[in-house]
């Protein structure tokens, strides 16, 4: 089944406030094995509130949107649904009662405009709010070209949105599935080559249509390689990626430094712990970023031994051998000084040897440094990995 997303509100689509809710939502779908297609932000704007419903209507088999059921003026969700639907808004006097309950336990008077949140598209049912003012909707649509769409409206506020989610709209959502299905994903960690190149490496893999999915992102020059399976069960998914994982393994292997939410330098702090090795650092271009990511890692302890900045760095080379037996690590990291070619030297260097390697500077000043800064942890972990 197709999912989307609505969020409502001229604070999202201003940019005052992050949507976060979308963000849970899409989670708690994908992990009862919808597939969530669509993500809508959509200000307060009758008109347009109207037009994204249709659309969604259409597209989609379960729509869950937030925000826009409050008292004021400018919350429109209600009327919108009823306009897209085609049909009036009608009071429900239980929820109206509900509401004047909540006043009174809180000793104040209700105010007239809130009535209106007792209104209901015809013939949607009430989603009960135990925390708030704000009931939910629960309405079914009827799409243009046969089959039907059910419509979830929920509070912006996220504690009340979220109990709501979990005691209704999950198990109404569950009811509609039928068989149940479970979607899992893996996430695999490259650092290396370009995003085109990566996707030359694996041709068949990124093809649509293929199952599993396979899609590459990237960020921070990190890209990832993340599987999409769905099935019966967790068991059934991860056993349908195992395959491709390990194509993935056999192709770039060389390049993939971990899964997960793992970033490459707690990566390679793990190598490093798992070889009982530590690292020294001596810092020019990179004024101490590598080293402060070291230091902030919960293996620091363990893994680093201390880092120094230098103004200048006539021999990378060397400056990672001195900083090593200087600091008394296994390995010594020297990144040196932008160069007129405009490269950068990192050497890494252990008790036998010293590895060096040239790195472009190309590229907006914000990203360079650390760009540079995890090109030189990627030798690191080559080099201890035999590798480089």
């Amino acid at each position: 089944m197709r999912a989307e997303v609505i969020a409502i509100g001229d604070e999202l689509t201003s940019g005052e406030r992050l949507d976060t809710n979308t963000q849970w939502i899409s989670k708690q779908l994908t992990d009862i094995g919808l597939e969530v297609m669509f993500h809508t932000t959509v200000g307060d704007d009758l008109a347009a509130n109207i037009d994204v419903f249709q659309a969604a209507i259409e597209r989609a088999d379960v729509v869950v949107c937030t925000g826009g059921l409050g008292p004021t003026a400018d919350d429109l969700t209600r009327d919108a649904i009823a306009a897209a639907l085609r049909v009036p808004l009608v009071r429900d006097e239980e929820s109206l009662e509900h509401i004047c309950s909540l006043f009174t336990k809180r000793g104040r008077q209700m105010p007239e405009r809130n009535e209106r949140q007792a209104d209901f598209p015809q013939g949607a049912a009430s989603i009960f709010n135990p925390n708030g003012t704000a009931p939910g909707i629960h309405a079914q649509a009827t799409k243009a070209a046969g089959g039907s769409c059910h419509l979830f409206a929920l509070p912006g506020v996220p504690a009340e949105m979220h109990e709501m989610y979990t005691a209704t709209v999950a198990p109404a959502v569950l009811s509609l599935i039928g068989e149940p299905r479970v979607i899992r994903h893996r996430a695999i960690k490259i650092f290396g080559p370009g995003e085109s190149q990566l996707e030359s490496m694996l041709p068949d893999l990124i093809a649509r249509g293929r199952e599993p999915r396979v899609g590459i992102t990237a960020s921070g020059a990190t890209l990832t390689l993340r599987i999409t399976a769905s099935g019966p069960d967790e068991a059934s998914c991860l056993a349908a990626m195992e395959p491709t994982a390990q194509q993935i393994y056999d192709a770039v292997g060389k390049y993939v430094f971990g899964e997960g939410e793992i970033d490459l330098h707690h990566a390679t702090q793990q190598l490093l712990a798992e070889n009982n090795a530590t690292l020294a650092t001596d810092e020019c271009f990179t004024r101490g970023l590598v080293a402060s990511w070291m230091a902030e890692d919960e293996l620091a302890e363990r893994t680093f031994t201390g880092g120094q900045l230098s103004w200048t760095m006539s021999d990378v080379a060397q400056a990672a051998s001195d900083v090593r037996e200087r600091l008394g690590s296994t390995y010594g990291l020297a990144i040196g000084p932008p160069m007129a070619t405009e490269q950068v030297t990192v050497a890494v260097a252990d008790e036998r040897r010293v590895v060096t390697e040239d790195f472009k500077l190309g590229g907006h000043p914000a990203v360079v440094g650390p760009r540079i800064a995890k090109c030189a942890l990627n030798l690191l972990r080559r080099a201890i990995i035999g590798d480089a």
